[in-house]
This record gives C-alpha cells, structure tokens and sequence, in this order.
C-alpha cells in the first residue's frame, strides 16, 4: 500500500518504521523543515535547545522502533543513563537525589529518611514492577475496538483489581511510605498524565515504574536526536520525506474512504495520493483543521484536559551551583493545594513547583565554554482556565526568571525562548496543553478517542491524544499500534 504519514513527530516516525517493515511504500509529510514535532530544537550562538520533552524512559520502546526500520539504534544515537536521575529540592530545605538502581536508591532513602523507608522502597518496587507487566501488554500495547475489549485479558485486569490499580494513587503511595516528601517524589509523575495524585487511579503508578524503576535517559546531543536518529533509520529504510510541505486536508472519495492529502493551499497546492493516512498532529485539531464534516470524536471535543506549562528555554552565561544534577525538581510547600488550584480552580499554583532541566551539564556540546542550557518548566493551567496570557504572560515570565535566579542558577540570558498556553495551541495543541487529554479512566483505553473512525476508512490516529496515551514511551507504542490499523485495513 502507498501510506502517507502527516508528521516526523515520534509518533508518526514510529509508524513509519513499523510501516517499512510491513513492506508499504510510506511518504512522510511534515510542515517544519526538521523532524521532531514537539521533540524540537533551537540551534542559536553556539547553543542546542531542546524545546519539548525533557525526559526519556523505556528506551527499549524506542530501540524498538529503530528495529522496524532495520537499523541498530546504536548505529545513530548514544543513549546513557541519567544519574541522579532527579535532584527533589523540598520547602524544608531537605534534598533528595533520586538515583539509578534499586540498591543505590535504597540507600539513599535509608540516608534521607530512615530505614523503615529504604525498605518500604523495595516493596514499593515490586508492586510497581508486577503493576507494569499486567497493564503493558493487555491495556497499553493493544487496540481498542470498543470497552467489551476490557474484559478479553481477563487475568491482567484481574490483577489490576488486586494490586489496588483502581485505587487512588496518592492512598496507594502513602500505603508504602510515610514520609511525605517521598510520596510526592513517587507521585508528581501523574502531572504526566494530567492528573493530581489524589485523583489519579493507581493504575498510572505505571508511569513512575518507566520513570523512578527502569530509569531515566538522555540521547548524547539532546533529547532531539531521538528524532532526528529515528528520521536518519527511517529513511535508510526507504521511506521518503518531504519537509517544509505543510498539509492543509485530508481527502477523500465520495463514500468516505481516504484518497490521500493535499500539501499547500490555492493554485499551488498538491494532492499526494495515498491507500492510507496515518495522521500524527494533534487528534481534535486535525478533525477540525483537515478533515470536512467529520465530526470530532465527543470526548475530545468536550473532555478533561491536562494542565498546560509555560516553558522557558535559554542559552546563559554561568555555570549552574554545584550541586545541580541534570533534572531539579523544586517542589512547592503546599502539594495538595497547588494541584487544587491548577487544576480545579484554574489558576496559578500559589507556590508553585518547577523542573529545572540542565542538558548541558552532562553534554557540554550543547552550549559554549563558561555557558549553560536552561529548560525551566512551571505548570500551568490551559486555556480553559482564568489566566489571561495576554496580559499575565511578562508578568508570569518574570517571576519564573526571578525564581530560577534565587536558585541558584545563572540567568544572564544570550538566546531565549518562551512559550506559553496560547503559544502551544499556536501549535497546534488542543486547549494550549502539550499533554492532551487527561487519563481519566473514562479519557483512557478504549474510552480515549480512538486511532480509526469507521467514517474515514483508510485513517488512522497517532500521538499523545488517542491511544495509548501521554509522554515519549505511550507516543512510540501509538505509532507501532497505527501501523498494525494500517496492516489490517490493508488485508480487510
């Protein structure tokens, strides 16, 4: 079959390996001159700035996809673990540096807190490790048709049951440890999944199993070269790319089925025809932006979306303190109320946590002698909250500079860029969220909007707004799960 994938985001890339390897002639179409979608970067005065996400786990996921396109992931990036993974910053004063290993993170518990907590980490770990293996396969690597596809892998959803998976996330970590600052350190990934820990199922500890279990890593030259490496393997492969070709429709026959896109606008436009589409930009905005009369599946027209962030990205003059690690997580005083108002009230959180990211610190390339690469990250609310960005957005911006300067860190700006909810729907992002959809469990699975839509055979979805979800692991599967979709409407 002729495909036609719209975007070199990681989720189209990663359908366009696994479509290589199925044997199907594959073009992908993407309007930036670069691969990456969200996983970009600035190249400015000497300095790299990623621009999108900041953390990589499971990085088997993402071999896997350079495996599809026949290649060794190694062949075209170096992948090294990220140790301290984090460095938690609390009110108290306290720091915890959260490391690699079981061993190595046991003790630093044991160091931090006590050793009641050191072996309440062991126990926690091996629930997570058991909580992982019964939703991978049955309910995060696997296409929905519709909910009576729940009950088929009957045993994993029956041990979801046990293990408390349909408990509250926030009770489940609490269960394990006492001390507070661990909880939060073992629960703030929900923030992943648009969630507050006390409302997040503990199904989602799942994603810090990725994160605080099977660890956390960085590409040697940014987080962009997962995308740039991947593009290099897929096109090795044989897959044809055509950048700087912005799609402005999806066509289709008179009785519905995909004919293929048109690239462009006007007299100058060009219709690429294709057997079928796999369609990587954001889920509601393509419904609204590339397809006519189709309407926008109900959730994603009316559901819960994640919080958004503003994001500051900044090449500096300085060196960060010295005991920075490469991810800082500066944690709020008031947890439960930052989440309250973020989320139900809508507002900026009154103390609010921010992730300072430091890349350059373990890859020096990234930015000149005697300089640092800055990627400060505030949650926020998206624009279905009260913030007027119009107005607020120096304001905001100012004191998160300000904040990130009583830190420590240097802040004498060379090259900077800042982006906010208005700037990520600007994007293309639903609700100026780069995190989509929230994973509620009625936003999640077979009730998340789903990757085909029986009034466009010959279209199928990728990325963070369908199936499975969130984040650079759950983006990699939605690419090898479109590409199965493709597979089978091309055997029907």
């Amino acid at each position: 079959m002729n495909v036609v994938v719209i975007g070199a985001g990681l989720g189209g890339l990663s359908a366009a390996a696994h479509l290589s390897k199925s044997g199907h002639d594959v073009t992908v179409v993407e309007r930036e001159a670069i691969p990456g979608g969200r996983a970009g970067m600035i190249r400015s005065h000497g300095f790299s700035l990623d621009n999108g996400p900041t953390v990589l786990t499971m990085p088997n996921l993402l071999e896997e996809a350079f495996q599809a396109a026949g290649a060794n992931m190694s062949d075209y990036i170096t992948i090294k673990p990220v140790d301290p993974m984090y460095r938690a910053c609390y009110a108290d004063g306290s720091t915890l540096f959260v490391r690699h290993g079981r061993e190595a993170m046991t003790e630093e518990i044991r160091q931090f807190s006590n050793a009641k907590e050191a072996e309440s980490f062991g126990r926690f770990c091996d629930w997570l490790d058991k909580l992982y293996h019964a939703e991978m396969n049955s309910f995060i690597d696997a296409n929905f048709d519709s909910p009576l596809d729940l009950v088929k892998p009957w045993r994993d959803g029956l041990a979801l049951v046990k293990l408390g998976g349909f408990g509250k996330l926030g009770k489940k970590v609490a269960s394990f440890f006492d001390d507070e600052r661990l909880q939060r350190i073992f629960s703030f990934q929900s923030m992943y999944a648009g969630l507050a820990p006390y409302e997040a199922l503990a199904l989602y500890a799942v994603i810090t199993y990725m994160d605080s279990v099977e660890g956390v890593f960085v590409p040697e030259g940014g987080m962009h070269q997962m995308a740039a490496g991947l593009a290099d393997a897929v096109a090795a492969a044989g897959v044809e790319f055509r950048y700087s070709s912005p799609v402005s429709k999806i066509e289709r026959h008179a009785n519905g089925v995909v004919r293929g896109v048109r690239i462009g606008t006007g007299d100058g436009s060009e219709l690429l025809e294709a057997d079928a589409v796999v369609c990587n930009p954001d889920l509601p905005v393509a419904y609204r932006e590339l397809l006519d009369d189709v309407k926008i599946p109900r959730v994603a027209r009316n559901g819960k979306y994640s919080p958004s962030c503003l994001l500051w990205v900044a090449g500096v003059k300085g060196l960060p303190p010295a005991e920075a690690s490469h991810h800082n997580i500066h944690f709020g005083e008031d947890w439960d109320g930052s989440f309250e108002a973020l989320i139900e009230d809508g507002v900026r959180m009154p103390d609010p946590s921010i992730l300072v990211t430091l890349h350059s610190l373990d890859d020096p390339t990234l930015a000149p002698d005697g300089c640092t690469s800055l990627y400060v990250l505030e949650p926020t609310p998206n624009l279905s909250g009260t913030i007027d960005w119009s107005r607020e957005r120096d304001r905001i911006v100012d004191s998160v500079k300000a904040k990130t300067a009583s830190l420590g860190y240097p802040t004498d700006v060379v090259v900077e860029q800042v982006y906010d909810p208005q700037d990520w729907e600007r994007m293309g992002m639903e609700q100026g969220t780069p995190f989509a959809l929230a994973h509620t469990f009625f936003q999640t699975g077979p009730f998340r909007p789903n990757n085909v839509n029986k009034r466009v055979p010959g279209l199928v979805f990728t990325g963070s707004s369908t199936l499975p979800g969130v984040g650079v692991p759950m983006v990699l599967v939605s690419g090898k799960l479109a590409a199965a979709r493709v597979d089978a409407y091309d055997r029907r």
